[in-house]
């Protein structure tokens, strides 16, 4: 059965004004990243339907980046700020300092996130910041949570904004059908809501906190 750790409302206080007028003035500029990029990952399943899900939503612009194709460098780059990036780093952050908001779909590996993940977090700095980040996980028991935890301090670093509700598949492999459907469609879509929900509620904050700096 697909769970959230999280399916409650929880009061934020006083949403921003485009909250309050029904409906943002724009979409949320989202962008979902599939993290694990190991043979036979089953990372796609949950990220699509994931994207499936946000696609229907009017609040969301929805962007996919794969990990696995964006062919990111593993050796960092040196201290010279002159020398010039390759082009998978300058691509995937320029994708990423234009998201307003950002959806990782991590497995958990030895209780821990993978390599995979750490590299795209290392390659970029101001690209993350003052950017809401919420998690998708899988796993075995816990649904991948021990992965999430760790990363939470690591965004943290990067000035980002980690929501709460954690979209979650414990024992993954009896999450989702043949087809890549949840076996809980009702259940998953309400775990969903309430995942995009919150990270709406942040991205439309940060947004109108952004406007009112640049007054």
């Amino acid at each position: 059965m697909a769970t959230s750790s999280w399916t409650a409302s929880v009061a934020l206080g006083d949403p921003p004004e485009e909250v309050r007028a029904g409906r943002p003035s724009s979409p949320v500029r989202t962008l979902l990243m599939t993290a694990s990029i190991r043979t036979d990952r089953f990372g796609p399943v949950p990220a699509a339907w994931v994207a499936d899900h946000a696609r229907q939503r009017a609040d969301l612009d929805l962007e996919t980046v794969d990990l696995a194709q964006a062919s990111l460098p593993f050796v960092l780059s040196g201290n010279d700020p002159d020398e010039p990036l390759p082009t998978s780093v300058t691509t995937l952050g320029s994708r990423l300092a234009a998201a307003e908001a950002v959806v990782v779909v991590t497995p958990v590996y030895n209780r821990g996130y993978p390599a995979s993940l750490k590299n795209a977090i290392d390659w970029f700095d101001h690209e993350w910041a003052r950017t809401p980040v919420g998690f998708v996980s899988y796993g075995g028991r816990t649904g991948g949570v021990e992965a999430v935890e760790q990363l939470r301090p690591i965004f943290v670093e990067l000035r980002t904004m980690t929501i709460r509700p954690v979209l979650s598949f414990p024992n993954f492999w009896n999450c989702f059908d043949a087809h890549g459907r949840p076996v809980d469609p009702d259940g998953a879509a309400r775990a969903a809501d309430a995942f995009f929900d919150e990270l709406v509620w942040w991205a439309l904050t940060m947004r109108q906190a952004r406007a009112e700096v640049s007054q």
